[in-house]
């Protein structure tokens, strides 16, 4: 259970600790038996502080508990902590800025997710995150807080990217398109917003860095924990599975010529300089797929129509098309309430399982070709379904273009995102007190100048 909670804790640990308290050096009431908290940065008008980086130090060492050997020395580990927890507090002032918000029933709703994905129910997990000595009201605001960061992500890319049928076209017709999956880690060496020259060759020496060490026998996970400013370094740059084309085209190009297991050199991209290790491909197939062709008859109660008499209507249209074998089209068209369907007989054409709801895709795979099923509910009121017809029909090409349309969305919302971060630092007023946690070369203040006030 020890490890089960902090591998859960891990991701939410390492956001704004809701329990954290300021010391102030000369408080007189501290008790002489506890170190005193200290600032170890300020990030814009809020501060980080050393119990912060400890938590969240601490919370990655147990997740490694057994693989210490994969972690960075300590300087660099908390150097990385340091710079995750500064992007997470920019990125909730940001969305505080833009009225973001998270209700007491959003933080319910993640609870319980969190509990389901780890077979608990949320009092068990509320014990178990107690065990471990946490406060589960810190835990309640470090979900708010991810939920918060999502909302941002959201509102950030919702405007600044689109697809059109022509991309999905030029990319299907590419001569780059490369269809197949690769599961991917990377090492992203960042180039700051607006470096000169001099910081560009940092970056580029700090990625030829890792390659060396790589080269030299470091576990590339390790590698990454180590060099890597990525969001994912912390979990070995892993990138999971991704389809060729959702991976930028110059980045592709240098895949397709490697083997499993093998890592590339130090690629230059929009933001930094990159290395890919290709963990393992996989080969795209024919997608075919069920599809139903159905009618219905849908009965809704309303103003003059209470819920049980929908009912009773219902059944009574079932006895007739089943018993007095009346025309289904006819009563479809006459007592039917779909607005899709009422007119077509109740034709709903043939689709996929899924495009009606789970109610009516559960009934259908009950149905045998012709039959019509007893009057049963959803929430849209009281259905009678006849099957017509089921068929395997091959999806391949539209499958490929919505893959396609999603991989050029997600293309570009996480280059939207980063430019957005790499924005945000680079305005941002942060000072970071403690010398031992800089970079080497960085100052302690950041690029931007401090808010007055």
């Amino acid at each position: 259970m020890k490890q089960l909670l902090a591998i859960l804790l891990l991701a939410f640990v390492i956001m704004l600790p809701a329990h954290a308290q300021l010391l102030a050096p000369n408080a007189p009431n501290a008790p002489a038996s506890e170190p005193l908290d200290r600032i170890v940065a300020v990030v814009n008008d809020d501060v980080i502080l050393q119990s912060d980086l400890n938590d969240a130090v601490q919370a990655i060492e147990q997740q490694y508990a057994g693989k210490a050997g994969q972690l960075p020395p300590i300087d660099v580990l908390r150097r990385q902590v340091l710079n995750r927890l500064i992007l997470m507090r920019l990125q909730i002032q940001k969305a505080k800025d833009q009225g973001i918000t998270v209700s007491d029933a959003d933080v319910d709703r993640a609870v319980q997710g969190v509990a389901q994905q780890n077979k608990l129910t949320p009092e068990q997990l509320r014990a178990a995150v107690e065990q471990q000595g946490s406060s589960f009201t810190a835990f309640r605001q470090q979900l708010a807080d991810q939920i918060t960061v999502q909302r941002l992500h959201q509102s950030v890319i919702q405007n600044s990217v689109s697809v059109t049928d022509g991309e999905i076209d030029n990319l299907l017709n590419s001569p780059n398109y490369k269809a197949g999956e690769v599961h991917l880690a990377h090492i992203q060496i960042s180039i700051p917003s607006g470096a000169d020259a001099a910081a560009i060759r940092a970056s580029q020496a700090k990625a030829e860095q890792a390659l060396a060490a790589i080269k030299g026998g470091m576990d590339f996970s390790a590698a990454a924990i180590r060099y890597s400013d990525a969001a994912d370094a912390l979990d070995g740059g892993d990138l999971g599975w991704r389809r060729m084309d959702e991976i930028p085209p110059a980045f592709a190009d240098a895949i397709s010529s490697m083997k499993a297991g093998q890592v590339s050199a130090a690629l230059r991209g929009p933001t930094g300089f990159h290395i890919l290790k290709l963990i393992g491909q996989r080969q795209g197939e024919r997608k075919m797929v069920t599809e139903y062709h159905a009618r219905q008859i849908l009965i809704k109660p309303s103003e003059l129509l209470t819920a049980a008499q929908a009912q009773q209507k219902a059944q009574d249209l079932y006895n007739r098309i089943v018993n007095k074998h009346e025309d289904f089209a006819a009563l479809a068209k006459e007592f039917s309430k779909d607005d899709t369907t009422a007119n077509l007989g109740g034709d709903m054409g043939w689709f996929q399982p899924d495009a009606w709801g789970q109610t009516i895709a559960s009934k259908l795979a009950e149905l045998k070709d012709g039959q019509v099923s007893q009057p049963f509910q959803s929430e849209a009121g009281w259905h009678i379904l006849q099957r017509l017809g089921m068929r395997q029909s091959d999806q391949t090409v539209q499958i490929e273009r919505n893959q396609a349309r999603q991989a050029i969305g997600n293309r570009k919302s996480e280059q939207a995102y980063d430019d957005f971060l790499r924005d945000l630092r680079s305005n941002a007023y942060i000072h970071i007190l403690a010398p031992e946690l800089r970079e080497a070369g960085q100052s302690s203040a950041g690029s931007a100048t401090p808010k007055a006030g």
